[in-house]
């Protein structure tokens, strides 16, 4: 048996600590996966980062994630005290995740597999996205262990943003069950939170509001020209940035016809796009080639600049680099590239949509515009170029509004849900003041 293990090894026996050893769930990305890849955005770094904050706070944690090549190993330390175990179930190849849902209970088996191999139980499991919270349902019967769903994005809110990408009747279905099966849930805004609470059966009230959170100490303001020169990009024009996973619901479609009708007055931005795939020739591929086929014909093909996917690391130097960052979502649940943005005291225009009209005060720490509206966007992203006071002011009051937003606030939230599971208590599981600013 390890011998980091702090709990016995018998099912159906609790341990003597809250919550010591935790199952994380997420079957469809992996903590380990390149960031801006297809299913590889904000919900991977929120899970690492959690993870790695929640650890000191002395949780052991295992997250399981699908198998998706043959060369990731079966056990993957991300930092002290958290381990991904990866999992084999299907192909070990990347499938669409409108195609993961039969392979559940292989996926819950192996799990079940994995823990016996090791000798480990756990207290609690946190489940991430739907098809993880249906994954969290069928591991019950073997581990007897309550579970908390965070949704990232729901299907339900997806629609009501007027998202034009159809989503199955097995998500809708299976999302209408888990929020019921929950022993919690965690809504990353409080809209979310209010959609949660009327959909569930019970009208019992176990939905938590804790926002994913950001690192202070990596996304810090830095020199613009010191930046550009460090990454090679142009400096006789001004840089609008994008990042994110190239998918419809980003709203990268308004973002190229807000640059193509760009406002009179001043020169129009080049647009740095980070997110998608590229050949090994440097040119987009796969769903970016689309995006830049639009580009193309709408005349800004020249004016973008395609760097692909890029690890986390690199991203503060990117926001220290542009004049502004853009958010064109029609949902986003959080915005983590906006907050990230924030803390690198970058001006930030974003869609009013979802968890942004909670992050961003309009006019204040940055712009928001109504979703999929290029002609809005146009306008707001030329007023913050162009205006180098206006600039100034929002990216001064853009790295105060990112400090609520701490890794160690969030990690403190979750923790407290999670012990509250661990010990039995099905009520009361939030803090007395919900953790969002």
């Amino acid at each position: 048996m390890p011998t980091d293990y702090r709990g016995p090894a018998v099912f159906g026996f609790e341990s003597d600590l809250p919550a010591s050893r935790v199952a994380m769930i997420s079957v469809h990305t992996s903590p380990l996966a390149s960031l801006g890849r297809a299913d590889a955005g904000g919900m991977n770094v929120y899970i690492r980062e959690l993870c790695c904050h929640l650890a000191p706070l002395g949780h052991q944690i295992d997250i399981f994630a699908r198998r998706v090549d043959t060369e990731t190993p079966d056990v993957t330390e991300l930092c002290p005290g958290v381990n991904v175990i990866t999992l084999t179930a299907g192909p070990a190849e990347p499938l669409h995740k409108d195609d993961l849902f039969p392979l559940l209970p292989e996926f819950a088996n192996q799990a079940v597999l994995s823990s016996l191999r090791r000798g480990v139980r756990y207290d609690v499991v946190h489940a991430h996205y739907w098809l993880s919270g249906w994954t969290a349902h069928l591991l019950r019967r073997y581990w007897d262990t309550p579970f908390v769903t965070m949704f990232h994005t729901t299907a339900h809110m997806k629609r009501s943003s007027g998202n034009s990408t159809v989503e199955s009747p097995q998500r809708i279905a299976t999302e209408r069950q888990v929020i019921d099966l929950s022993d919690s849930l965690i809504a990353a805004n409080p809209a979310e939170r209010a959609d949660l609470l009327w959909r569930q059966r019970m009208r019992t009230d176990k939905v938590c509001t804790v926002p994913p959170g950001v690192d202070l100490d990596l996304f810090t303001p830095g020199d613009r020209d010191a930046a550009r020169r460090r990454l090679g990009l142009p400096g006789d024009r001004p840089l609008v940035l994008f990042v994110g996973r190239i998918d419809p619901i980003k709203g990268i479609d308004t973002l190229v016809r807000a640059l193509a009708d760009w406002p009179a007055g001043g020169l129009r931005p080049r647009l740095v796009l980070i997110g998608g795939d590229l050949d090994p020739g440097g040119s987009p591929t796969g769903d970016l080639a689309a995006v830049a086929r639009q580009a193309d014909t709408a005349g800004i093909g020249g004016d973008v600049l395609y760097l692909g996917s890029r690890p986390q690391s690199d991203l503060p130097d990117f926001y220290r680099a542009v004049d502004v960052v853009a958010v064109p979502s029609l949902y986003e649940s959080f915005g983590l590239v906006a907050v990230e943005a924030m803390a690198c005291g970058r001006p930030v225009v974003a869609s009013r949509a979802g968890g942004l009209a909670f992050t961003i005060e309009d006019g204040e720490s940055g712009l928001l515009v109504p979703a999929a509206d290029p002609a809005a966007l146009a306008t707001a992203l030329h007023s913050v170029v162009n205006d180098v006071t206006l600039a100034d002011r929002l990216g001064k009051a853009a790295r105060e509004a990112a400090y609520p937003f701490s890794w160690e606030a969030v990690a403190s939230g979750i923790s407290h849900i999670l012990n509250r599971l661990a010990l039995g208590h099905r009520a009361d599981l939030c803090c007395d003041e919900e953790i969002f600013a």
